[in-house]
């Protein structure tokens, strides 16, 4: 894992993009903050910009520097959640502009899988999340599933979990207004 983890740190430092695991399905990635990184994953995916993705962080309080204001509702149900969960906020900042929805909002999740925690923590920004697949396909349940196209559009791919046979799922997503009024998006 150790090498997997300073190659993708490298990665995302220099703005490249990188094809990883993550507490729910195989993710693309990059540096949340970097426009550049953020554009080149649109085109990978073949997706619009209006449809936004979510950010991976490490821990609760790191939603703050990301999000203002931040529910309490919101840190209360991440804290009790028993499985992955997406919260969408508005006041999304310091992110790429780009990767912001055109409401302001912006998905986040806090990661559980303990590469990815490593990786955010030492990489101190958030991470890029989105499912490792061209849009309109169905996201890879395992690494085995992820296509040619996503594989040889990222600058590295992680080695970690890639025999990892699994079927994943991704996250519930709820969104949580300023006010504190919750709307499920998506179960799983």
């Amino acid at each position: 894992m150790e090498k997997d983890l300073r190659n993708a740190l490298e990665v995302l430092r220099s703005g490249g993009l990188i094809l990883y695991p993550t507490d729910t399905v195989w993710g693309i990635g990059c540096d949340a903050t970097r426009e550049d990184s953020v554009e080149r994953i649109y085109r990978l995916k073949q997706r619009a910009e209006k449809q936004s993705m979510l950010i991976l962080v490490d821990t609760i309080d790191r939603i703050y520097s990301y999000v203002d204001p931040v529910p309490e509702i919101a840190v209360d149900l991440m804290e009790i959640a028993d499985k992955p969960l997406t919260i969408v906020f508005s006041g999304a900042r310091n992110l790429a502009s780009n990767l912001v929805a055109h409401d302001g909002s912006i998905g986040i999740r806090v990661c559980r899988d303990p590469f990815c925690l490593e990786l955010i923590k030492r990489f101190r920004k958030p991470v890029v999340s989105t499912s490792a697949n061209l849009h309109g396909e169905p996201p890879p349940s395992c690494f085995a599933e992820i296509g040619k196209p996503v594989l040889q559009g990222v600058d590295y791919t992680v080695t970690w979990r890639q025999d990892d046979i699994t079927r994943a799922t991704p996250s519930d997503i709820i969104r949580i207004g300023p006010g504190g009024e919750v709307k499920i998006l998506r179960k799983s």
